[in-house]
């Protein structure tokens, strides 16, 4: 049978991720792999979870394993509302919603805002589940380059005027303005003031992805886009992939009340509710001071990694290679000289059991040919330094 001309046109649309297909690749045996975005095992809360749940079956079992509300349990939505007020984010239970994960936040926005051609702005580079979940709804994604500070906000600027004067229909702007997904940059204060400046005068939603604002290693934590938000031009949103565990596939979304009502709407043909259970066990992760207590031990072993990656790289890296020094996170983006490209060396370095992914990935121009990015948290302390000692091997072999 003819599969092909029953799909929709947004099926179509859809692609395959390049870094799931890396990843296949990476996992043969004995590879050192940085390339998936891994949270490592051992920062998981396992014995804090077993004692969570426990608690819960004995306790309110039959309510914990039903079904709940679209948005979210009462109890976990108004928990939240105080949790967001630590970062200076104002919000009402009317304001928030969990989700299925990160992901779903973004296929829904995707769902409720754009329509064919409809121009979403991104970060040269950014997250490649932003660009696919975007792709699927034929948007079209102008993108702007990072620097140290992030996302370059003068030249965002003067895209958006020039689309604009074009006739095209900008009303995204997607950031991960905290350690981001895939360079580790962050989002300078100033920046952030002005991103929003620039979104309430030209009319546009800023979409906020905050996944890695929690895992700061140095640096005093800047507020959130959304903690300026006065009016209602931020939707926020934020996981507990990385601080609790990704298994568990909780996510939550701060957004204007109009939006949230039409983003639950949106969720309850998609799913209709997010798992009681897990919502049960990050509230009483949060509630009973479990996240308090644990958070610090994550943010210790992954400075640790992140210290290791840098210092191996400048132990065997040749030089005219440069890469990011995140403050926190989970990644760093490496650079080669132009005329390396990563894409060509992949299967080089698999013959010497290490991965990365390749930059190119993350680029919604064609660009990023000669980049890289590198995950610290998943491999071991002595993994990461063997592992980067043969990256160095394969990278010499192609410097001029």
């Amino acid at each position: 049978m003819d599969y092909e001309k029953l799909y929709s046109n947004n099926a179509k649309k859809m692609r395959s991720s390049e870094i799931r297909r890396l990843l296949e690749i990476s996992q043969q045996p004995g590879v050192i792999s940085f390339g998936g975005g891994l949270p490592n095992p051992n920062a998981f809360p396992v014995e804090e979870i077993r004692e969570i749940v426990n608690k819960i079956l004995d306790e309110e079992g039959t309510k914990a394993l039903q079904y709940g509300p679209t948005a979210g349990l009462k109890d976990f939505i108004e928990l939240l509302a105080t949790f967001v007020k630590q970062d200076g984010i104002k919000a009402g239970v009317e304001n928030i919603l969990t989700t299925v994960g990160s992901q779903q936040a973004l296929d829904i926005v995707g769902r409720i805002f754009l329509n064919e051609n409809d121009v979403v702005m991104v970060g040269l580079p950014t997250y490649l589940g932003g660009i696919n979940a975007f792709l699927a709804y034929g948007a079209k994604l102008v993108g702007v380059p990072l620097d140290e500070n992030g996302m370059r906000v003068d030249l965002l600027e003067e895209k958006i005027k020039e689309l604009k004067n074009k006739g095209e229909n900008v009303k995204l702007i997607y950031t991960i303005p905290t350690f981001q997904n895939p360079a580790g940059v962050e989002l300078s204060l100033e920046r952030r003031k002005r991103m929003l400046e620039i979104a309430e005068e030209y009319d546009l939603l800023i979409l906020e992805d905050d996944p890695y604002g929690k895992l700061r290693f140095e640096g005093e934590a800047i507020p959130p886009i959304k903690a300026f938000d006065e009016n209602g031009h931020v939707i926020y949103m934020a996981t507990f992939s990385k601080i609790l565990s990704p298994g568990i596939r909780l996510a939550y979304v701060v957004a204007p009340e109009e939006i949230a009502k039409k983003m639950i709407l949106a969720k309850q043909s998609m799913d209709l509710c997010t798992s009681t259970l897990t919502q049960t066990i990050a509230y009483h992760y949060i509630k009973n001071g479990y996240m308090k207590n644990h958070l610090p031990k994550i943010i210790e072993m992954y400075k640790r990694k992140r210290d290791i990656m840098l210092q191996s790289l400048e132990e065997y890296f040749p030089p005219g290679c440069k890469w990011t020094h995140p403050r926190g996170g989970m990644f760093l983006w490496v650079e080669l000289p132009e005329y390396i490209n990563t894409v060509e060396m992949f299967p080089e370095a698999i013959e010497k059991k290490v991965a990365y992914v390749t930059g190119k990935s993350f680029f919604v121009d064609g660009g990023g040919l000669n980049t890289m990015r590198l995950n610290f948290t998943n491999a071991g302390d002595d993994e990461i330094k063997e592992g980067i000692k043969r990256l160095a091997e394969v990278v010499k072999k192609r410097v001029k």
